[in-house]
């Protein structure tokens, strides 16, 4: 290999001074042999051998896995390995798909780019998940790296299509162009005409997601240069036509990611589209489906023998179509469906695919909302696992579950790896014995020995999390929501799971006593998450002090108008009476209310419709400004309404105070001190110390 090593890594663990075993193979002999490992656990085990090993790794490591960008830094990254052609890089935390984390928290990729084209000229790949790049950012990727072949960007935010315009525009050996599910400001399909009309090294291309019509002349051109093509996914403004077009020139595809399928066709078009499906016989994935009617799916028949993945996140099929589509999809492996196949749709997977290790079934519609008239339940899991005995992955969202079920789902398929199950309504306990779901649970960890990944919900109690820290041994990552009943929960997981490597938490009760129980344990994770936790800033400073490699971060989104009040009090000066609008509860004074309610329109109905109301009472629950704001005189004829950990900010208060200026208007706020809840906070360890870029809201301890 062409490199030299007068400048051993100065590391500790490179330290002359320190007795190391020495390897009897010559130096080329031992890369050639661990350039062979693709693993990366196997490559971090290969390195703490002996210091030969860990050099001989060094030198011939070309890809990298970095977890969480603020783990590290860049100048230690390119110091410990210096000949990377490829990186994959993840920044925030999981829990901002759920908008929890707040915009511009951080995990910008420019400084690393920086320092790469100072010591990586050869990049040839870099795959981005959760960081914010900028036009910029991608502009100088571009022109940076002669060689760069492959850009992944998922979950990404920052950027636009100029940017996208830039990478198709420089990268003469691009093979990979894969955008999906980003934030990105979609300004027209401009990016794709953008590729020089002698180029034809493209292998992938997805734009799945975006929204923008493309050139399609552009598109059927560069189909037709790029004969390695393998990937191609389009999006929703594809026609059927075209995509007939794009399928004659690309046969030999193995994913397509098709647009939407709600055109009329004539007949020859029909056939002529079935015709280029059938040609597919290398098609191994298949995608898309915007929109589709059931005229249309006989047309993908013949494109179904080889399937292994069928990605239907998008189509809200119903049951009798899912079970005719899936009857000639023999050796499927991974299916991914709505729940609007309901459980009768479920039942046909059980029927029809034997080899299926992987389901998710997602919500067709938002999740809280209370009237649903469709959806998959117990049954339809419980068809599954009778028919599927070699499933180990499972995202299954639904509306109601059982103890019984869940033990005999986990019977029938022992080898679960991940189990995620979201039962959508938080604390939502066993429908028909009204038992918390505890036993489900501790079925699962009970049976799974190989359980890596396990999501809880339901209404769980800390005997779940004993179970959990108990049996899970094998363990690496545990989503938690509105569950749990002490501190006892969490400190069981963290003294019981020795391979834990990510706790996200959130909505639980857990707080200090729990956080500070095993907090030696943090050290050989990779992150802890809380939020909506009873954390206080005295437990994450006491945790900073015992562990200073960690980086603890608070978030805090207070301080400013738009903040929300923790709790919010109103005090009556002088009643008056108010002519009532409905005659619902005519004859209701006090309502108590606790982790109810799904928008603001359940408090506006009691305010509307309660003529005698003197006192509310409200906690924890989705009720905002349009809520506190929508009736606002009917304050004046009652005694008081108390609100805390409800979505009202100080804008809405001042407005309350300035409409209504006969009420005493109280936002009693704790933060500003050491024993206020620390509302977000994020754990992880990092050799790169407290990050540079932190926000004003976030506090790094």
């Amino acid at each position: 290999m062409n490199h030299k090593r007068k400048n051993p890594d100065p590391s500790p663990d490179s330290d002359e001074s320190t007795t190391q075993l020495s390897s009897p193979f010559p130096d080329e002999v031992l890369e050639r042999v661990l350039s062979l490992l693709n693993s990366r656990k196997d490559r971090n085990s290969v390195s703490l051998v002996c210091k030969d090993w860990y050099d001989a790794e060094r030198w011939s490591r070309t890809h990298v896995f970095i977890g969480n960008c603020y783990s590290v830094s860049p100048e230690i990254l390119t110091r410990r390995f210096p000949n990377i052609r490829s990186v994959t890089l993840k920044g925030k935390p999981r829990f901002s798909d759920f908008d929890l984390v707040p915009p511009k928290w951080g995990a910008y990729v420019h400084s690393w780019l920086l320092l790469f084209a100072t010591k990586y000229h050869f990049l040839e790949e870099l795959r981005l998940k959760r960081m914010t790049v900028s036009d910029e950012s991608l502009k100088f990727l571009a022109l940076s790296f002669p060689n760069f072949k492959a850009l992944s960007l998922l979950s990404c935010d920052g950027f636009s299509t100029d940017g996208l315009a830039s990478i198709t525009t420089h990268c003469k050996n691009l093979t990979e162009l894969d955008i999906q599910e980003n934030d990105i400001d979609d300004k027209s399909g401009k990016w794709l005409s953008c590729f020089p009309e002698n180029f034809m090294s493209l292998e992938v291309l997805n734009f799945a997601n975006l929204n923008s019509d493309v050139n399609f002349e552009a598109l059927e051109r560069l189909v037709s240069r790029c004969k390695s093509l393998k990937v191609l996914k389009v999006n929703e403004n594809m026609t059927l036509e075209q995509l007939h077009r794009l399928l004659v020139l690309a046969p030999h595809l193995r994913e397509l990611g098709t647009g939407s399928l709600l055109q009329e066709l004539m007949p020859r078009q029909h056939s002529e589209l079935k015709s280029a499906f059938n040609n597919c016989k290398n098609l191994n994935i298949l995608s898309g489906f915007y929109e589709v009617t059931s005229i249309f799916l006989p047309v993908l028949y013949p494109a179904c023998t080889n399937l292994t993945f069928l990605n239907l996140s998008y189509a809200a099929l119903r049951s009798d179509e899912l079970s005719n589509l899936l009857i000639h999809c023999p050796l499927l492996q991974r299916l991914w469906v709505q729940d609007s196949v309901e459980d009768e749709g479920l039942e046909a997977v059980g029927s029809n695919c034997p080899l299926l290790e992987e389901l998710r079934v997602f919500p067709a519609s938002d999740p809280f909302e209370d009237e649903i008239l469709h959806g998959v339940t117990e049954t339809g899991f419980l068809a599954v696992s009778y028919g599927c005995k070699k499933l180990h992955y499972v995202l299954y969202f639904c509306r109601q579950m059982t103890n019984a079920a869940v033990a005999t789902i986990v019977q029938n398929c022992p080898d679960f790896t991940h189990f995620r199950l979201c039962i959508m309504n938080p604390r939502q306990p066993d429908y028909q014995t009204n038992e918390p779901m505890d036993e489900a649970f501790g079925a699962v960890v009970k049976t799974c020995t190989k359980l890596r990944r396990l999501a809880v919900s339901g209404l769980l109690t800390d005997l779940t999390f004993e179970y959990i820290g108990k049996y899970a041994k094998n363990l690496e990552t545990l989503s938690v929501a509105f569950a749990g009943s002490s501190d006892w929960g969490m400190e069981c997981v963290l003294k019981g799971c020795p391979k834990l490597r990510k706790l996200e938490i959130r909505d639980c009760p857990f707080g200090n006593a729990a956080l500070l129980s095993s907090f030696r344990k943090y050290e050989s994770m990779r992150s802890l998450w809380m939020s909506g936790c009873k954390v206080t800033m005295d437990g994450c400073r006491l945790l900073a002090q015992e562990m200073p490699r960690l980086n603890v971060e608070v978030i805090r989104e207070c301080g400013n108008d738009g903040c929300q009040a923790d709790k919010l009090y109103g005090q009556e000066r002088m009643p008056h009476l108010l002519f009532s609008l409905f005659e619902l509860c005519t004859n209701l004074e006090t309502l108590s209310v606790a982790f109810a309610g799904s928008s603001d329109w359940g408090m506006e109905c009691v305010l509307k419709g309660c003529p005698k109301l003197r006192k509310l009472e409200i906690r924890d629950c989705p009720f905002g400004n349009a809520a506190l704001l929508s009736s606002f005189r009917k304050y004046e004829s009652m005694r008081s309404l108390w609100m805390s950990g409800c979505k009202v900010t100080m804008d809405g208060c001042r407005l309350l105070a300035q409409e209504m200026p006969r009420l005493n208007v109280e936002v009693i706020r704790e933060c500003g001190n050491d024993g206020c809840q620390a509302d977000k906070l994020y754990v992880y360890r990092s050799v790169a110390g407290p990050r540079k870029d932190a926000p004003p809201f976030v506090l790094t301890l």
